[in-house]
């Protein structure tokens, strides 16, 4: 699973000029564009909006955006002790633990993406995100001995995780349990700022958090909003492929950022929850459409632990609109899904 202080796949808009954790380059003459941005989740956030309702300045909507990120950070984070998530992960009760209605639904939904994709998605891997170096602790720089990853899997297990909504609470079947949802959490934060906007008239826009995407409507010069997804290159930023959309959710999830190499064996920040080893194979980057954010990036997630042919098949028959970046020789070769394909085609350049 992809944690919360993983490298994402940079999308780059190119609609309008970005902060430069970007790249990007600017429409000449474009028609004005607005932008807010700030800091969240080790992370950053920023919203571009086009037309804006008579009267509404879109930096009075700042604290309120700022307010409900903080929020979601206080309930969700594994990186603040006193955290909602934190305070369920340090139990050691199987009794129901109350939690918010928000914290219910994001993890409800992670359970059914666990369900949907055969467990290859499992918010509750984090023990082996943590033994490989990939979590809140240090890196060691070296891989785990047989015997401690067989003792991280025995506490891991998505099967072994309740949740209820009315009243929210969660359980868990052993006490060594706990949940990491920052492979979902952005996307979660995404939509909620995207709703925030919307209850408040903005309709043309594109809300980020550290490269997840929710996009709707247009550029202010009636075209869809142009993003590109990143060259799957270790150490380097280059545009892959530039892409026109309007009206979804996008999360992207790879393997080239966050790796460490010992006796020339790479060890991706990937964790299969089925192995309790880093992934290895050829899938590069994957790029999911959604009209949920939350649930793009925790597919994108799930797509990035089966690799290409088990992603590919998956995609086909769930019907999920993907851009799959593959390794091949010492490039890269791409899949586009049917319906990423339909979904591009819908949208005027």
């Amino acid at each position: 699973m992809v944690i919360l202080s993983r490298r994402k796949i940079f999308l780059i808009i190119l609609a309008v000029c970005l902060a430069v954790s970007f790249l990007y380059s600017c429409r000449k003459n474009s028609p004005e564009t607005h932008r807010l941005e700030g800091k969240t989740m080790g992370t950053t956030w920023s919203v571009l909006s086009g037309g804006l309702p008579k009267g509404l300045a879109l930096s009075s909507l700042q604290p309120l955006l700022q307010q409900r990120l903080d929020r979601i950070n206080q309930l969700m984070s594994t990186y603040d002790p006193v955290s909602e998530i934190s305070r369920f992960n340090n139990s050691r009760t199987n009794s129901w633990f109350p939690v918010s209605p928000e914290t219910a639904a994001v993890v409800e939904l992670a359970q059914e993406i666990s369900r949907l994709s055969g467990g290859a998605f499992d918010i509750t891997v984090g023990p082996l995100v943590d033994l490989w170096g990939f979590g809140p602790r240090p890196q060691s720089g070296h891989p785990p001995a047989d015997s401690e990853i067989e003792a991280a899997r025995s506490m891991v297990g998505y099967r072994r995780l309740q949740v209820r909504r009315s009243p929210a609470a969660l359980r868990k079947e052993i006490p060594g349990l706990r949940i990491d949802l920052s492979a979902i959490a952005k996307g979660y934060a995404v939509d909620q700022l995207a709703e925030i906007l919307i209850a408040h008239g903005v309709f043309d826009m594109v809300v980020e958090i550290g490269g997840e995407m929710r996009i709707r409507g247009r550029h202010p010069d009636g075209k869809g909003w142009r993003i590109a997804v990143e060259k799957p290159l270790p150490g380097k930023r280059a545009v892959e492929k530039i892409f026109s959309f309007a009206d979804t959710g996008m999360a992207t999830s790879g393997n080239y950022r966050n790796f460490f190499i010992e006796n020339g064996q790479t060890y991706a920040h990937t964790i299969d929850p089925s192995t309790g080893r880093p992934v290895r194979h050829k899938l590069a980057s994957v790029t999911v459409l959604d009209p949920s954010c939350a649930r793009a990036d925790a597919l994108a997630t799930a797509l990035a632990v089966m690799g290409d042919e088990l992603a590919v098949e998956f995609c086909r028959r769930e019907k999920i609109a993907a851009y799959l970046l593959i390794h091949k020789g010492k490039g890269t070769t791409s899949v586009m899904t049917d319906h990423f394909r339909a979904f591009i085609d819908k949208v005027v350049p």
